[in-house]
């Protein structure tokens, strides 16, 4: 199933989007759901066209909780050995933006850059002090990402909360899938200013990870706990590199979509 949050006449509501997954807006219908899809789902009865309603970020979690270097080359492309543990950072909940909403480019940094990641949504109970089997179980779905980040103030602080903080730092969406696999799932990161011509920036499998989904989920159960809702990016592939003034960057993943935000000065 493919859980999308969105804006549509009457308010904001959760739904399930219904379609070929390989359809674009035009050939896909949302299906509102009566609350929160955390709980049994049932059907309003109301229906629109995806093209008629504004997808929001999936999901508004309490934090979001990012794992560094889980790819070996690009942990390489930055001459950084490979963590033997997860490194763990966090992005505040402010930075969170959904699909079609635009990367603001801070004054404070000349070098902001995109990175693609599989992004996992927590699901009821939680998870604290979760091991493997609890940790899978946890899992909600899965939707994607991007961890922007300001590289030269990464670089130049020592600490990562300032680069990777900034409003509109992480876009989620467009939806949460559930019941998916993901242990070898293509993510790719595309930029460009004509959607005709876009450049192919970030191309990497999920079986690269060095620490896999369940694996990390039950890592970082044992440092916090982990609410329903939380967000956990789990990584970037090689190739990233910067962001400019009127680009558009897409983030695509097999088996969940893309999500695609403009970039602006402030």
């Amino acid at each position: 199933m493919r859980i999308a949050r969105f804006a549509h006449a009457k308010g904001m509501s959760f739904g399930a989007v219904e379609g070929e997954p390989g359809a674009g807006p035009q050939g896909l219908t949302i299906a509102e759901i009566e609350g929160h899809p955390f709980g049994q789902i049932q059907f309003s009865g109301a229906r629109w066209a995806l093209s008629d309603v504004r997808l929001l970020s999936p999901i508004l979690p309490s934090k979001v909780v990012c794992v560094g270097r889980n790819y070996a080359e690009h942990a390489a492309e930055h001459g950084s050995a490979v963590p033997k543990e997860p490194l763990l950072f966090l992005k505040p909940s402010t930075s969170v933006i959904g699909p079609r909403d635009a990367i603001r480019l801070p004054l404070f940094s000349k070098q902001v850059e995109h990175e693609a990641e599989l992004a996992v949504v927590i699901g009821p109970p939680g998870a604290r002090r979760a091991d493997r089997a609890a940790a899978e179980r946890a899992i909600f779905g899965y939707t994607c990402a991007n961890d922007v980040t300001a590289r030269d103030l990464q670089r130049n602080d020592g600490q990562w909360t300032r680069a990777k903080g900034f409003d509109s730092f992480c876009p989620i969406g467009p939806w949460i899938t559930t019941g998916l696999d993901v242990g070898d799932l293509e993510v790719r990161c595309e930029v460009g200013r004509d959607p005709e011509e876009m450049e192919v920036r970030q191309l990497g499998r999920t079986k690269d990870m060095v620490f896999d989904v369940p694996s990390l989920v039950s890592y970082i159960s044992h440092v916090m706990t982990l609410l329903p809702g939380d967000v956990v990016l789990t990584g970037t592939p090689a190739g990233v590199s910067p962001l400019l003034d009127g680009d558009t960057v897409t983030v695509r993943i097999e088996g969940i979509g893309e999500l695609s935000n403009p970039v602006v000065s402030l």
